[in-house]
């Protein structure tokens, strides 16, 4: 995270330059950071989440295998982030770091939500192990004004349809049912990034307008009774529960 500097533009497969290596490089799409030659196309976008227990849920929540997350130094402070994969744009979603530590502890028991940083694995619980990074953790340019993947804004009916979107029918084993919360335009919005694949990579963010921003920390949801989703904080068997990642400010990564 933070600025990437000190680059130059690669032309062809060796040496750099500039003039007309700098059109070479263009055209090419070729990008030297560090030691690395990126896609000139590709980068970074860094996401600020509302607290660490965002992040904690993003990393661990109902995955089978967590997510691995990392600290390193922003903005004078130590902060813990995971990222998501697009074609083109690296999403680093990251927090304050609480405390140092090797795991990101997460349990989802006895009816509640718990998040913590420890040193060991001894309780029962998902942990996601932390690599405390020196440096940038990503050799990509970062775009956070405009990054390459820019979501397309889907506006959703309701909550019951956003939640049945979760269901991918390709992947019925492997689903994300992640929802993001966003503020926009002095409200806030909930939604669900969709992934299209066709000769390019197409992203959506399809979103519901809130009145404000969610209280409780998962969409609770049974579509066999015939009911409406309700935001929840406690679980109960029989149900299905959407985890909520809030998002601490706007960003054009949504499209909004």
């Amino acid at each position: 995270m933070g600025d990437v500097a000190g680059f130059m533009l690669a032309h062809g497969k060796a040496g750099f330059g500039y003039g007309h290596g700098l059109e070479r490089a263009q055209r090419n799409k070729k990008l030297l950071v560090g030691r690395n030659i990126v896609d000139f196309e590709q980068a970074a976008c860094h996401v600020e989440l509302a607290g660490f227990d965002d992040l904690a849920r993003f990393a661990c929540a109902f995955r089978e295998y967590p997510r691995r997350v990392f600290t390193q130094e922003l903005g004078g402070k130590r902060v813990a982030s995971s990222t998501i994969s697009l074609a083109n744009t690296l999403v680093v979603l990251y927090a304050d770091l609480p405390n140092q530590g090797r795991y990101v502890s997460y349990q989802a028991t006895a009816g509640k939500e718990s998040c913590s940083v420890t040193d060991s694995t001894q309780d029962i619980s998902h942990y996601a192990p932390i690599v405390h990074a020196e440096s940038d953790i990503s050799p990509l340019p970062a775009r956070d004004d405009s990054p390459p993947d820019m979501l397309h804004p889907v506006k959703i009916r309701d909550l019951g349809s956003l939640a049945r979107l979760s269901y991918d029918p390709e992947f019925p084993d492997e689903q994300d049912m992640t929802l993001y919360a966003v503020p926009h335009e002095g409200s806030w919005v909930l939604g669900y990034i969709t992934i299209l694949d066709m000769d390019k990579t197409y992203y959506s963010f399809n979103y519901v307008a809130l009145e404000s921003g969610p209280e409780k920390n998962f969409l609770k949801y049974r579509g066999s009774k015939g009911s409406d989703p309700v935001f929840a904080d406690t679980f109960e068997h029989g149900y299905t529960y959407l985890p909520i990642i809030k998002v601490k400010g706007p960003h054009p990564i949504f499209g909004l």
